[in-house]
């Protein structure tokens, strides 16, 4: 029996850094900056503590920055066109080469990641990167390539908006317009002629909302002409796409998180995955938020994996936030139903608020019955934010990200919570608050079962929330229930949303028995598994369980039959 893929997100530039002295806008030199090398053995064995299998790697390949690099040949970027002092790591800058922030030596940037690789790999871990097929920064440039390869636009023809042959969109004969943003350079950033900017912005005056640090790539779409497909023959950037996934599957990792990747169609996909996993094995994940293309890119596309936001993600978060009954949930495996075990489950990341910022919950423990749902409600992978299972909060200011309870992908700075958890390196418990020390806890005990127990990892699913939803004993709008079976063991789930202990009673009907092949009125052991308390019971459908629900809380309750 495989485990459930438990993934944890990080992001390098962050998670090792432990300066507390931070400054508003700050610099490299001011604010700080973690490395691979803060990935110790040490520091792998306690994120393995959580029950984590892979971890994500966030902003590894290099991107535009406001840092001074040129000493060591690489291409200074206009911060007329880079967010924040840092840079997003979703503008690329180089496809071929490591961001400089993240190594102790930067000409050994990519030996560097290479031994963090190997470290997460000795430590039991696999690796996943981001591939950002979608966009690269606008003054995208390799100096890192290989030797055969050629550039991304290198031979592109600028006279034209749109051509099979060419790698980026343009609007010829007129110059990118932007005027706002701070720009530290005596010249202005000029772009002639124009490129689509990365969000479909087919026009020269992007806006400061839109993502005008990057320009759109080419994939064979002539969006300016209806959206016209031209795959025959396959566009210049399929093959150079290809060469990138390729340049970084050979390297060790094990899987690839796909930035946006339905703005690119779906045609590439099918082409590109089958022959990168044929050669390499590793999987897909697909960023993606459109529910009606979500069985495309499964089954034509060949992703492994796609990010249940729109679906379940949005739903807890509005069930956590008291906006919806927890009943809902129900509609949300209705929704995905035959591909549940392909959709990536979340309450954070670094797209999304924090739980406990003002903005979510307001305090972590609030998305403890969200993530009990989001582990153990099928056999599909479930994600973790660095941070969450420490309750971080996001609300500080930055600088190009302000207090809007996401932690900032732009700036240099540290979370107070994992540099507080890593106490100088120590990890000694005093650096954490009593409720910080609890919820970790929680979530190494909620993420270990959801990984190792085979109810949740292969087990059916039955939800009992619908059964109760004229029970006067059960409260659909913050009590969610349902049954998991596998074999011979039987599992109980159910959460509680409220800030209050809940007494409910749970009835379990007839055809639940039939359609998971449980006899009723049999004699089984139960188990508590958040606290390992037995018991002798039976389970049957005349009579509603009596059970009672910790505020903000669950319980999982196991029946095992002899």
């Amino acid at each position: 029996m495989d485990n459930k893929i438990i993934i944890y997100q990080t992001f390098p530039r962050l998670f090792g850094n432990i300066n507390a002295s931070l400054s508003h806008n700050g610099n490299k030199d001011e604010n700080g900056v973690g490395k691979f090398s803060s990935y110790s053995s040490l520091v792998l064995h306690k994120i393995k503590e959580l029950g984590i299998t892979h971890i994500w790697y966030t902003g590894v390949i290099e991107h535009a920055t406001q840092t001074d690099y040129t000493a060591y040949g690489i291409r200074p970027d206009h911060s007329a066109i880079v967010k924040g002092k840092a840079g997003s790591p979703y503008a690329i800058k180089d496809y071929y080469d490591i961001d400089p922030d993240l190594a102790d030596q930067v000409p050994a940037r990519m030996k560097e990641f290479r031994s963090l690789i190997e470290r997460t790999h000795e430590a039991g871990l696999k690796v996943i990167i981001d591939f950002v097929p979608n966009h690269v920064a606008r003054q995208y440039y390799s100096d890192a390539k290989p030797p055969y390869v050629e550039d991304l636009g290198e031979h592109d023809n600028t006279n034209h908006t749109f051509d099979i042959h060419n790698n980026f969109y343009y609007i010829p004969g007129q110059p990118l317009d932007i005027y706002f943003g701070n720009q530290h350079e005596d010249f202005v950033y000029t772009e002639f002629p124009a490129k689509a900017t990365g969000n479909d912005h087919f026009d020269p005056y992007p806006g400061k909302d839109d993502w005008y640090e990057t320009v759109k790539l080419n994939y064979g779409i002539d969006y300016q002409q209806g959206g016209e497909s031209h795959f025959d023959p396959h566009p210049n950037t399929w093959g150079k796409m290809l060469d990138i996934l390729t340049f970084w599957a050979s390297m060790g990792i094990d899987g690839f998180r796909c930035d946006m990747a339905e703005m690119v169609p779906v045609e590439f996909w099918e082409w590109v995955i089958p022959k990168v996993k044929a050669a390499y094995g590793i999987i897909f994940i697909a960023e993606i938020y459109n529910p009606s293309a979500y069985r495309d890119f499964l089954n034509r596309g060949h992703f492994d994996y796609l990010y249940d936001k729109v679906g379940l993600y949005d739903t807890l978060r509005s069930v956590i936030r008291g906006e919806v009954p927890a009943s809902n949930i129900t509609y949300c495996w209705q929704s995905v139903e035959g591909i549940q075990p392909q959709m990536l489950n979340f309450l954070e990341n670094h797209d999304e608020q924090r739980i406990a910022s003002d903005f979510f919950a307001g305090h972590p423990e609030a998305g403890f019955p969200g993530m009990i749902i989001a582990a153990t409600m099928n056999t599909n992978p479930v994600m973790i934010y660095n941070g969450q299972e420490l309750g971080e909060r996001g609300m500080d200011h930055e600088g190009f990200s302000g207090p809007d309870g996401r932690t900032t992908i732009f700036d240099y700075w540290s979370m107070p919570s994992v540099r507080n958890w890593i106490n100088n390196w120590t990890f000694k418990e005093d650096g954490l608050t009593k409720e910080q020390l609890i919820l970790r806890k929680n979530y190494i005990q909620l993420l270990n079962l959801a990984k190792e127990e085979p109810v949740f990892v292969q087990g059916q699913f039955y939800d009992l929330t619908y059964a109760n939803l004229s029970n006067p004993g059960f409260n659909p709008h913050r009590l969610y229930t349902y049954l998991r079976k596998y074999k011979n063991e039987i599992a109980l789930v159910i959460v509680n949303f409220d800030k209050a202990e809940q007494q409910a009673t749970v009835y379990i009907p007839p055809e639940a028995f039939t359609s998971l092949d449980i006899k009723e009125n049999e004699v089984a052991e139960q188990v508590d598994l958040f606290t390992g308390e037995k018991t002798i019971c039976t389970l049957t459908s005349a009579y509603p369980y009596h059970i009672e629900i910790p505020a903000y809380g669950g319980r999982i309750l196991k029946f095992i039959y002899k």
